[in-house]
């Protein structure tokens, strides 16, 4: 963790069998986003996109305590390496933070570094935590459709 002036960032990094076309693809995708956009006790998600650069988006995540909105819009889309958006939610206090998507192409794997600025100090361990269980279900996501086009071929 990076703090500075009640100011935190959160690093997340993975390592998913998959092309950064198709992952970078699955962050602006809403039926996609309501799949894996789930973390930790989340029941359900669903997903709003308007995917351009200053387009808008708001993901809802359904707990057992109610619904949890998310918004921010679109700062970067730059295919498929670089996904820059702002993000707004209860955690942040309803205040404008940053996240960043970087997708480093390997040969048959893709990198996704997630880093997530300007959260408050308190949020820190809470969106690590997130930001790591909603990439490991986009990892198995990402591995349940690579079955299944292998199953149909």
């Amino acid at each position: 963790m990076i703090q500075a002036k009640n100011i935190s960032i959160a690093t997340v990094r993975r390592e998913i069998e998959a092309s950064a076309e198709e992952l970078f693809d699955a962050w602006l995708d809403p039926a996609s986003l309501a799949v894996w956009m789930r973390p930790g006790g989340i029941l359900s998600s669903t997903a709003k996109v308007d995917p351009y650069e200053g387009g808008a988006f708001e993901i809802v995540m359904h707990s057992a305590e109610g619904p949890i909105i998310h918004t921010g819009s679109y700062r970067v889309i730059d295919r498929p390496r670089r996904l820059v958006f702002t993000w707004i939610s209860p955690a942040t206090g309803q205040t404008e933070t940053l996240v960043s998507v970087e997708f480093h192409a390997g040969y048959r794997t893709t990198e996704i570094v997630v880093v997530h600025e300007k959260s408050p100090p308190d949020a820190f361990y809470s969106y690590t935590k997130g930001w790591r269980d909603a990439i490991k279900l986009l990892a198995q996501k990402m591995a349940t459709e690579r079955t299944s086009k292998s199953a149909t071929r």
